[in-house]
């Protein structure tokens, strides 16, 4: 049988930062399980694409995740947060 997710990668760090805007990328990275930089390339896409906006506090990060935002291949009536809610 063929192994398969229902979400891609970004869509599950987006699900996890929505859950904990605290979490450490070490962190992120065990619960999708990635590698510690592939964390950080996804927390980077998604921060170049506006749907994460990343703040500085002392030596960790707190991401906010945009829930306003249009789904990126969506309806355009469908937000983010439309998506989050469902799956949280």
């Amino acid at each position: 049988m063929a192994t398969w997710s229902l979400l891609s990668n970004h869509g599950r760090a987006l699900l996890c930062l929505a859950q904990d805007p605290d979490l450490r990328l070490r962190d992120l990275a065990a619960r999708v399980g990635i590698t510690e930089r592939r964390a950080f390339d996804l927390v980077n896409d998604l921060t170049e694409a506006g749907y994460v906006i990343k703040e500085k506090d002392g030596r960790r990060n707190t991401y906010h995740v945009q829930e306003h935002l249009p789904l990126p291949d969506g309806p355009n009536d469908r937000t983010l947060g439309d998506i989050l809610a469902a799956l949280i």
